[in-house]
Order: structure tokens, then C-alpha cells, then sequence
């Protein structure tokens, strides 16, 4: 009864910071966003609300919760607000399964810094998800119901048309994106998230990106993650000159805001699940001399380096680059993002062989 007591506590209190720190990371990258953007277009950005406009996410939050939650009387009604929580519920589930360090210990309790991760009476990871990788990539690929549902139970012509675009985009990068993954796994034998980071270990020439020789992967998986979660070049679904918004059109105040904490969590997943996967997660140099607890939270800052790595190279991107048109969008996706990932799995499964 003891040990069923402590692994439900600690589930709870690890789903809770996560949940906390999550929506925090949310809010800051949002107000990462405009003041990176503002300063590549030389302007200021968010510098009225508190110190160098720091509390300018709060201010959102609450503008959002206060503003008048229109419900047009021509929608789907349960649909119509059912497609935002699906949305923000996968986008929140998929974080679970990420494994952000190795593991912890507070008194006599010794976990996994992971929601899903726990440990047996012998000091072992036992609740590590084997097939760890495939259902994250189930969850995410839920969240396109969330968008079309949107669209559909709108009953406006622009939303429609965004979740038609988004449904094709999703489902013609979600092909490259998984394919990108193949040649990782075949290095690793493994659909373990943790297994893969403890075979990383040792240095960044052991890195799959790099050790691995799967930069061609590393490549394809950023192009298909940037699609799939609808950023600028390839947010056809809400381009703002054709379709007003896109799916959001017809939604306003907190279900709005729901449909934007989902596109930003959907980012910071892509980022850990990146990091994981091609740039050994939390792996990097722990003196010896910190205490125990620093030498367990090393590694948590070692990872959120790279994840904050790849939100500003999502930021850079968006200052930088114009948004494609549907056919090159389209063209990109399945004539060459699709043959090159194929071509990848192939020449990886020949150096395995020749190595072999």
C-alpha cells in the first residue's frame, strides 16, 4: 500500500511541474518570439509590461480569459468546442512520454525525471516505455483531428478550407518525419526514448546526428517537424492573406488561446523529441565535485539548452524565410523530402551491414 501511495504521489507531482513548466515555457516562447522577430526587423518588441516586457505573456493570458467567448450560431455546436481541447490535451500528453534527465532523488524516493518513468525496489528504470517512440508519434498524430474537427464544425468557408490544407500537410510530412526516424532506430535497436540517449553517451561524436551519420535525417525530420506543426514557411492552414486565420477563424477568447498553446507545446515536443533523438538528450560533462542533487539537474540543463537551440532556430526561420505556395509545399513534402528519407534508410541499412 506504501509503495502504491508513493508512485501515485510522485506521479502526480511530476505531472503537475511538468504541466506548470510546460504552460510557462509556452508563454515565455511566445514573448521569445516577438522580441527575437522584433530585433531582426530592428523594432523592440514587448517592452511596455514589466521589465523588458517580461510580464507581456501574463498580460495575454489575461486578456484572453477576460475577452467575450463568441459562439457563432451557425457552428457544430459539441464539436466546435471539443476540436480546441483535443487539441491542447494531446499537445500536453505527448510531453509524458520525454524522457528530460536520468534520475532523481529526493529523500528516500529515486525517480526518473520523466512522467512515465519510475523506479523498482532494485534502483531500476521499470516503467520505461519499450515502444516509447512510436506512441509519441501516435499522440502527435492525433492533434491533426483537433484542426480538422475545427474547421469542419466552423461551417465558414475559410476555416474549412485551413483544416482541408492542414489534414493533406499533415499526412504528407508525417511520411518523412517517421521515415526520418527509421535510420536512428536501426542504429539503436531500440523504440526506448531513454535506451537511445544511454547509447549516446560519452561525448557529441557519439551523438546519433553526428556518430550515427544521420545528418541527412537530422535535416528531414526539422523540415517535416516545422510542416507539421504548421510554422512559417509552411503555414499554408492559417495564411492570414488567403484564409483570415485559417481553422481559428471563427473562434475567439480562451478556445482561441487553446488552439495557440497547442502550436507551441507541439513545438517544444518537437524540440525534445529532436534533442533526444539526434542530439543525445541529456548527455554532457557532470563534475564530480557538485552535490548530488546539481549532478541530477546537470543533465535537465543540459537538455533545455538544446531544446531552447531549436525554438530559436524555429524564431530564425520565421524572420527569415517567406511562406512557400500550396504546390511547392506539396512538392516539397513528397518529391523530395519522401525520396531523400528513403534514400537515407537505405544507404544506413548498407553502412549497418558493411559494419556488421
Amino acid at each position: 500500500m506504501t509503495d502504491a501511495l508513493t508512485f501515485i504521489l510522485t506521479a502526480v507531482v511530476k505531472v503537475l511541474i511538468t504541466i506548470f513548466v510546460l504552460l510557462t515555457a509556452v508563454a515565455y516562447t511566445v514573448w521569445l518570439e516577438r522580441k527575437v522577430v522584433g530585433r531582426m526587423q530592428n523594432r523592440w518588441g514587448p517592452s511596455r509590461v514589466g521589465p523588458f516586457g517580461l510580464l507581456q505573456p501574463l498580460a495575454d493570458g489575461l486578456k484572453f480569459i477576460f475577452k467575450e467567448d463568441l459562439t457563432p450560431p451557425y457552428v457544430h455546436q459539441f464539436v466546435y468546442i471539443l476540436a480546441p481541447m483535443l487539441a491542447v490535451i494531446m499537445a500536453l500528453t505527448a510531453i509524458a512520454l520525454v524522457p528530460i534527465g536520468p534520475t532523481i532523488t529526493i529523500g528516500h524516493i529515486t525517480t526518473p525525471i520523466q512522467i512515465t518513468g519510475v523506479m523498482d525496489a532494485n534502483g531500476h528504470d521499470s516503467s520505461d516505455i519499450g515502444i516509447g517512440l512510436l506512441i509519441l508519434l501516435g499522440i502527435t498524430s492525433i492533434s491533426v483531428y483537433g484542426v480538422s474537427l475545427a474547421g469542419w464544425s466552423s461551417n465558414s468557408k475559410y476555416s474549412l478550407l485551413g483544416s482541408l490544407r492542414a489534414s493533406a500537410q499533415m499526412v504528407s510530412y508525417e511520411i518523412a518525419l517517421g521515415l526520418s526516424l527509421v535510420g536512428v532506430l536501426m542504429i539503436s535497436g531500440t523504440f526506448s526514448l531513454r535506451e537511445i540517449v544511454r547509447q549516446q553517451q560519452g561525448g557529441f561524436w557519439h551523438w546519433n546526428i553526428f556518430g550515427g551519420f544521420q545528418f541527412v535525417a537530422f535535416f528531414i525530420y526539422i523540415m517535416a517537424a516545422y510542416a507539421e506543426t504548421n510554422r512559417i514557411p509552411f503555414d499554408l492552414p492559417e495564411a492570414e492573406t488567403e484564409l483570415v486565420a485559417g481553422y481559428h477563424t471563427e473562434y475567439s477568447a480562451m478556445k482561441f488561446a487553446m488552439f495557440f498553446m497547442a502550436e507551441y507545446a507541439n513545438m517544444i515536443t518537437v524540440a525534445c523529441v529532436a534533442s533526444v533523438i539526434f542530439l543525445g538528450g541529456w548527455s554532457g560533462p557532470i563534475p564530480s565535485f557538485l552535490p548530488p542533487l546539481l549532478q541530477s539537474l546537470l543533465p535537465v540543463f543540459y537538455f533545455l539548452l538544446r531544446v531552447f537551440f531549436f525554438i530559436f532556430l524555429y524564431i530564425w526561420i520565421r524572420g527569415t524565410l517567406p511562406r512557400f505556395r500550396y504546390d511547392q509545399l506539396m512538392a516539397f513534402g513528397w518529391k523530395f523530402l519522401l525520396p531523400l528519407a528513403i534514400a537515407n534508410i537505405v544507404i544506413t541499412a548498407f553502412v549497418i551491414a558493411v559494419r556488421g
